[in-house]
């Protein structure tokens, strides 16, 4: 279905945005900048988003929408049931021809603005929240054996990880080389839920 002409220009305006962002960092970028990097008006960006932040909204948005395509070109590039690993490489930059999006300053500019802004808060908090549960869901489907919660618990603890660790080596500059390091330390807390997880809600 073609989408409605008043939303044609929005993609363009986000992506425009994402890059203004990258580039110039926070505090956020101006109309003027973002209607130069997208090759049009200010007016017109006015007119699609007439409040910044939602844009800023658009933006996450955009961002988790593009992690959710390099999965999906990535599951069935894989043509595997076994697919939590491929999960766990892409986040951490090993699935050969399908990087991760270098978009970890942006992401960061977002978290900034989510700490004054509801609704970017709620935004980020859903992306979240659904890629725990992902995440929580392939566990349980590669280890049978564990209980719910303690895949969602390996879930969060994965979300936590994996931001933190891009927040380092991203946008902190440390050596790439952690990205094996991190890699390994989810196989190794996956396999000690396996080997020792307790749950007393069961006892």
């Amino acid at each position: 279905m073609p989408k409605p002409i008043s939303e044609i220009r929005k993609p363009e305006i986000v992506q425009a945005a994402i890059k203004a962002i990258g580039r110039e960092g926070l505090p956020m970028p101006s109309y003027d900048s973002i209607a130069k990097e997208a090759d049009m008006s200010r007016q017109l960006i006015r007119h699609y988003f007439p409040e910044p932040e939602g844009l800023m909204v658009a933006v996450c948005d955009a961002l988790a929408a593009s992690y959710r395509d390099c999965l999906m070109k990535g599951i069935i590039e894989a043509a595997t049931t076994e697919r939590l690993p491929m999960f766990l490489d892409f986040y951490f930059d090993f699935l050969a021809g399908n990087e991760k999006p270098r978009d970890d300053g942006v992401y960061d500019a977002m978290f900034s603005l989510a700490a004054s802004s509801e609704a970017i808060r709620m935004s980020l908090s859903g992306q979240y929240n659904l890629l725990q549960y992902t995440i929580a869901h392939e566990i349980q489907i590669s280890n049978p054996t564990l209980s719910q919660k303690a895949c969602r618990e390996i879930g969060f603890l994965f979300v936590t990880l994996m931001y933190g660790h891009w927040k380092m080596v991203a946008t902190l500059g440390f050596s790439e080389d952690y990205n094996r390091v991190t890699r390994e330390a989810v196989d190794r807390l996956i396999a000690s839920y396996v080997q020792n997880y307790h749950d007393p809600d069961l006892d």
